[in-house]
């Protein structure tokens, strides 16, 4: 841990190669974060993950926090357990387990951002169960009305399979609706974040993508979406602050699309800490406001 009084910490995942030193993905940012008066830790990602919570943060020095993570994304129950580690070590997060869910998954943020996203309807679904039957999602898609849809868990899709995985185009059509939930499911397995999310489609202009970094309710940042690298130009933050707002989160980011009618929308919502940034973002002012937030 590298200490500076009076500025907050920052929780970085470890090289799994060198656990000594930071995971390289991150490099600029830790700098970044020196750079701003940050504390530097170290956390175990791999260990978190298989169930290690107290192994996860044993390079954490005692009584060192308050920390921001910054890192790989952890699955909402396992920040749950991170936190407590560290609370054993007198060390705190500076975005709370309940705070961390609300921003990571669809459920939590949807109803402050219901005006400014596309509509949304969704299950809970543990790992592994079997899929909802065509009668259930039909009853669950129904308050969408006709027309596409697209298909994920409470943080991710599979875009990327859009046709098998993803795109519905008509969410009536019950057969085609539960065949692709079905293969959805069926990759996601056991990393099925959550539950079921069925949101009607909106037309997007192709490489339209931003996305706004919010800390303590003000846009300090802005950056294209790292799947859409490239230059980004958006209106003022002000159509989403009220909404950031009302979420009352520390440390989110909203990913905007540009409609096919002018319109900017929220697609997702997330939680800062595990949120990427494009690679070579210059991300100084981010961690500026980051460093130098209030602990409370």
């Amino acid at each position: 841990m590298i200490g500076t009084s009076g500025r907050n910490g920052f929780l970085f995942c470890s090289d799994p190669l060198r656990p000594a030193r930071p995971d390289p993905q991150f490099a600029g940012e830790v700098e970044a974060a020196r750079a701003a008066g940050g504390r530097i830790a170290l956390l175990d990602h791999d260990a978190l993950l298989a169930g290690d919570p107290a192994g996860a943060v044993a390079r954490v020095a005692r009584d060192s926090g308050p920390y921001w993570y910054r890192g790989w994304m952890i699955p909402s129950a396992r920040y749950a357990e991170l936190e407590a580690a560290l609370g054993t070590r007198g060390c705190t997060l500076l975005t709370g387990a309940a705070g961390y869910q609300r921003a990571h998954e669809l459920p939590g943020w949807y109803e402050e951002f219901a005006a400014l996203t596309p509509r949304s309807v969704w299950c809970p679904v543990a790992p592994g169960a079997p899929p909802p039957t065509a009668d259930e999602l039909a009853r669950l898609a129904a308050p969408l009305g006709p027309g596409p849809g697209i298909v994920k868990d409470f943080v991710k899709s599979r875009k990327h399979e859009w046709h098998e995985a993803c795109y519905v185009p008509d969410l009536v059509d019950r057969e085609r609706l539960a065949s692709v939930v079905g293969r959805f499911m069926e990759l996601q397995g056991s990393f099925l974040a959550g539950g079921l999310v069925v949101r009607s489609f909106e037309p997007f202009v192709a490489g339209g993508e931003a996305r706004v970094w919010w800390v303590d309710g003000e846009a300090v940042l802005v950056t294209a979406h790292p799947d859409t690298p490239g230059p980004v130009s958006v209106p003022g933050a002000a159509p989403w602050r009220e909404a950031v707002g009302r979420l009352g989160l520390r440390w989110v980011t909203t990913d905007l699309a540009l409609r096919e009618d002018g319109v900017w929308r929220v697609v997702e919502v997330g939680d800062g800490q595990v949120s990427g940034l494009p690679a070579g973002t210059e991300a100084e002012v981010l961690f500026a406001a980051l460093a130098g937030a209030d602990p409370r």
